[in-house]
This record gives C-alpha cells, structure tokens and sequence, in this order.
C-alpha cells in the first residue's frame, strides 16, 4: 500500500485549485471581452496579485518540503544499504 504523504496531499489540493481557476478562466474568455473594462479590470488587478503571490508562497513551501522529502528518502536509502551490507551504525 502506497501511504500518501502531506506534500502529496498539498500538491493535489494545489492542482485542484489550478484547475478550477483554468476553468474560471476558460469561462470568462469564452464570453469575449464587455463593457466595463477589460479581464484584469473586471476580476481586480488587487486580489489577482495577492492570489498569485500566495501561489507563489505555497510554491516556496512544496518546493521545501519535496527538499525535507528527498532528503530524508536520501538517508532511509543509505541505511537500508548500510544494514543491507551489514555495516554497523559507527561504520556508516
């Protein structure tokens, strides 16, 4: 059985919200520009950067964690090698 770990999670939930946002754009570019101004003005130039500079924090958090990930898979590796050579703890 494959155990889902917390960045999995998060990257999912992240690709799921991309998604939907795709969508949302998708939409409103279908229906062609209106009055009122252009995509940008419409949607708020104000809440589509703080939307993007939060994506670009989670971005920074995932990238850090799949960092802790293979590091830490990194020396699970090792130990397994170690013990599978029957190296002792003090000569790893």
């Amino acid at each position: 059985m494959i155990r889902e770990t917390a960045a999995d999670s998060a990257l999912e939930l992240a690709a799921k919200r991309l998604d939907r946002a795709l969508g949302a754009l998708e939409l409103r570019l279908s229906r062609g520009p209106s009055a009122g101004g252009d995509l940008f003005e419409r949607a708020g130039a104000p809440s589509i950067a703080a939307e993007l500079e939060r994506a670009r924090a989670r971005e920074r958090e995932l990238e850090a964690a799949g960092a802790e990930a293979s590091a830490a898979l990194g020396r699970a590796i090792e130990e397994i090698r170690a013990a599978l050579n029957g190296a002792t703890p003090e000569e790893r």
